[in-house]
């Protein structure tokens, strides 16, 4: 394996509003151009723009259009002359989220608010009183309907440090499970990958562990396809959860355990005085994780050298350096 957080060095493939890549396609004739994604992020996926306003034929500039809920629907109108673009959106819609199967998307990054994109409280609006700030854009709905487990966030959100790791976290999680049961597996397999995602998964949710390691066990002799589509989606809602410092603290104390015996007293004092130091803000978890890392590979702990927990994104991304 190249590398724990994917099997291969081909690049991944995410979806992404047009206007987040500098791309002018905006009502205003304007973008939102987004630093993290392309300068950062950027180095280690491949884009897909969308752009549903632009490719359901609207022109640049145009008029400003919002989501009002009306007594037969949700409708996507123009305020100023009155257009109704519902029908158009919601057909290119069915179609684009289509058609992006076929790219075997392993995420996707909207643009927050927007009527079409919005993944949530875009504005609705209704009747005399203020807008509603409750809706999800056409076409961002039609795309989580379709692929209720493909990584997706707002750009707006990934400011959020621990929603930004969350998330890439979750789109080489993503790629990584797809291509596990894409290709042919042995239940033997099946067990080493699960294996590998132990820490992981403890990070984020326990319970799912323990639900995920009893589908592992049962596993022989149940239809392939049910074993992969049930560890798939018990897999990734887990993974959707953030890990708290609370869990992270557990996780790296249960790694701490497996050198016990084999640190010297100075140094199993140093590991346990940093995992403390992480616990209580003062360092981020990069600097245990550091610690651990070296630790493992000076004395060939194989188990904890295999855990996607230690490097699930590239370090490149710094996702773990915020406090």
């Amino acid at each position: 394996m190249s590398a724990r957080w994917l099997a291969d060095d081909t690049p991944l493939r995410l979806g992404v509003s047009a206007c987040l890549l500098g791309r002018e396609v905006r009502h205003d004739g304007g973008h939102k151009h987004d630093r993290f994604l392309t300068d950062v992020l950027g180095v280690h996926v491949e884009w897909v723009p969308v752009c549903p306003e632009v490719e359901v034929g609207m022109s640049i500039p145009r008029p400003s259009i919002r989501l009002e809920q009306r007594d037969d629907g949700l409708h996507l109108i123009e305020p100023r002359g009155g257009a109704d673009h519902t029908h158009a959106m919601t057909s290119y819609a069915a179609r684009r989220v289509h058609d992006l199967e076929r790219l075997a998307l392993c995420g996707y990054v909207l643009k927050k608010d927007s009527p079409s994109c919005g993944m949530e409280r875009v504005k609705v609006y209704g009747g005399s009183g203020p807008a509603a700030r409750n809706g999800r854009g056409i076409y961002a709905a039609r795309l989580l309907a379709r692929f209720p487990l493909l990584p997706v966030e707002e750009e707006g959100r990934l400011h959020d440090p621990w929603l930004r790791e969350n998330f890439v976290e979750r789109v080489f999680a993503y790629r990584r499970v797809e291509d596990f049961f894409a290709a042919r597996w042995t239940m033997g397999q099946l067990v080493l990958f699960h294996t590998a995602q132990k820490l992981l998964l403890l990070a984020h949710e326990p319970k799912a562990y323990e639900k995920l390691g009893q589908l592992v066990a049962g596993a022989k002799g149940q239809p392939r396809h049910e074993v992969a589509s049930e560890y798939k989606e018990c897999f990734m809602k887990a993974l959707a959860k953030l890990a708290k410092a609370r869990q992270h603290v557990n996780v790296l104390q249960h790694m701490a355990g497996y050198f016990k015996k084999l640190l010297s007293a100075a140094d199993r004092q140093e590991l346990v005085q940093v995992i403390d130091d992480y616990g209580k803000g003062l360092v981020p978890l990069v600097v245990p994780l550091t610690l651990l890392r070296h630790h493992v590979r000076v004395h060939g702990v194989s188990y904890l050298a295999g855990q996607v927990y230690l490097e699930p994104h590239p370090k490149e991304l710094m996702l773990r350096n915020h406090a």
